[in-house]
């Protein structure tokens, strides 16, 4: 009696199993539903359509039209993927014969039993069909007919589920030697009984099915995981290889998942540990494996000579003893040398070294060159080299400045290259020659401003165009004595900011070349006469020319005179001081 009872246990589900194949799997209301007509091998094996659990073994299932993923998985086989696309009202036939796969499984061993739902699938420590260890009706039995799910020692996170309900989930603790029966009916109720054959049982088939038996034993999951021993230079790249086996997730730390095996190259900018966890129905197993990373930068820096001389004379270095910067650098990515700027790893460089002083006088000091290299990896190093600067640095050369004087209404608008007399020429020959001289020292871009005026007498608009003429023939002149003509600019005054007669009295008083008597007894004619003339300014500087009359000159009474002088008297000046500027 107790044989009769414990087969039909069995048999009466398994009746009812292949009875209910012929009735379709999913709700058939729609009438524009296709048909999925699978048969399976072996025929426990269980289907998956679009990752919900369906039943096991071969059957009929309806589907809605379009594309649907097939899985069919049977533990201790390799599982089978596919999409199948669904035609309203017609049926669609696949064939799916699962490969075996996997060696035994050793022990020792708990089982888990289930009691309800025979036809829900069974995952462990997943929700996925990867997780997925058999159903129900393989593991409620274990009287006479043996239905075993075998695991190792340790806690297991049950999932139950069918067509995408969860019937049961929950975590169950099994021990070598032990048998934890799950009843789903009731609400996960765990009932725990000795079970000696679990700890002397010897490695078992992955999957063995008989008539009203079956034997699943869940294999732990193994992982290894490798990667480059040596230390690393910042920016080079170290290979992960990895392996792991039954397992049905894979992912390392920083990585995030990866293939169940794999190589993988990385590029770690510090001392990293990988960490590997691999997860499968049989539990879990970590690896880590550490990369070291060397992430100092390594630097030399020399110089060729200690000690350098320098000489300046206002803005223009003439004298700056070169000497020669080497350096070497590795493990890094960026090299800055000060002053110097960015440079590559490794070089030479003529340095020209420039004191820190600007002001005039003696040099003595030591100048710096510091090396900084830095990488990706946060590592950094100095290095400095110092050489010994000696020398002086003195002052440009001045620019002395004459105010130019005119004649009379000189120049004329018929006559307008006529007025500049021989001492004025000589002395703006001068001022071109010091000027081009300071110039050649001096980095401010000087200039010069040549400002015309004329004396009170004559309209304002008379004397403005005079004035003008003025201080466009001086202009001529400089230019043809060698000073560009972007170096000079010129403005026309005419009789504005007239020097007063007081002012006068006062540059006369000062004038190393005390005035003859003529032109002290006649003031007005001589505050007249200085008042005909050409100031030149030294921007940006502001220097002013000396507002000193040709007292002495053998042309000073044509300047000075009252009166306008006649064009023959002032040509012949004009001509004389050509021969004048000649010996220039």
């Amino acid at each position: 009696m107790m044989f009769v009872k414990a087969r039909a246990h069995y048999v009466l589900p398994l009746f009812l199993g292949f009875a209910l194949a012929a009735i379709p799997a999913c709700a058939q209301g729609d009438s524009a539903n296709g048909k999925l007509k699978i048969h399976v091998h072996p025929k426990q094996a269980y289907v998956f359509v679009d990752g919900k659990a369906i039943r096991d073994g071969s059957q009929s299932i309806h589907l809605t039209p379009g594309e649907h993923q097939v899985s069919v998985r049977n533990y201790g086989y390799l599982p089978n993927t596919q999409q199948v696309s669904i035609d309203s009202r017609k049926t669609t036939r696949i064939k799916v014969a699962l490969e075996k796969s996997g060696d035994k499984v050793a022990g020792p061993f708990g089982d888990i039993e289930l009691k309800g739902h025979p036809r829900a699938a069974v995952l462990l420590n997943g929700d996925t069909p990867d997780y997925f260890v058999g159903h129900v009706d393989e593991f409620d039995w274990n009287w006479i007919w043996h239905q075993r799910l075998l695991v190792h020692p340790g806690t297991y996170q049950v999932t139950v589920t069918r067509e995408g309900n969860t019937i049961w989930s929950g975590p169950v603790n099994v021990k070598a030697g032990q048998q934890v029966t799950v009843y789903l009916n009731r609400n996960g109720k765990m009932k725990t009984k000795e079970w000696a054959r679990g700890e002397k049982m010897g490695p078992q088939p992955r999957f063995h099915a008989g008539i009203a038996s079956a034997t699943v034993p869940v294999a732990p999951v193994t992982a290894e995981l490798s990667a480059q021993s040596n230390p690393l230079n910042c920016g080079q790249s170290a290979q992960l290889d990895w392996r792991s086996a039954d397992a049905a997730a894979v992912s390392i730390s920083n990585l995030g998942n990866v293939p169940l095996s794999g190589e993988r190259t990385v590029n770690p900018m510090k001392t990293t540990a990988y960490e590997l966890v691999a997860k499968g129905p049989g539990g879990e197993a970590t690896r880590t494996a550490t990369v070291d990373i060397n992430g100092e930068p390594m630097a030399t820096l020399t110089l060729s000579a200690p000690e350098v001389h320098f000489h300046k004379i206002g803005d223009k270095v003439v004298e700056d003893g070169p000497d020669t910067l080497q350096w070497s650098v590795s493990n890094a990515d960026r090299v800055t040398i000060t002053p110097l700027g960015s440079q590559a790893m490794s070089g030479s460089r003529t340095i020209e070294p420039v004191p820190a002083q600007t002001s005039t006088g003696p040099v003595n000091e030591m100048v710096d060159y510091t090396l900084s290299a830095a990488n990706a990896c946060g590592g950094t190093t100095t290095r400095t080299a110092a050489v010994h600067v000696v020398g002086s640095i003195d002052p440009a050369p001045p620019v002395t400045l004459a105010s130019v004087f005119y004649p009379t209404n000189y120049p004329t608008a018929r006559r307008p290259k006529i007025g500049l007399v021989a001492t004025e020429k000589e002395a703006l020959a001068e001022a071109a020659n010091r000027f081009k001289s300071h110039e050649e020292y001096d980095n401010d871009n000087a200039s010069l401003m040549i400002v015309g005026y004329a004396d009170i007498r004559g309209p304002k608009t008379y004397n403005l165009k005079l004035s003008a003429r003025r201080a466009r023939l001086v202009k001529n002149y400089l230019v043809s004595q060698g000073i560009p003509a972007d170096k000079i600019k010129s403005r026309a005054e005419g009789k504005r900011r007239e020097l007063s007669a007081k002012q006068v009295a006062m540059l006369q008083r000062k004038d190393a070349e005390k005035p003859e008597k003529w032109m002290m007894s006649h003031a007005q004619d001589t505050w007249l006469a200085y008042n005909r003339r050409v100031d030149i300014i030294l921007e940006p500087a502001g220097q002013q020319s000396a507002k000193a009359f040709p007292n002495d000159a053998s042309d000073a009474r044509v300047l000075w005179q009252r009166a306008q002088p006649g064009i023959r008297k002032v040509e012949t000046a004009s001509s004389a001081a050509n021969t004048s500027a000649a010996l220039h």
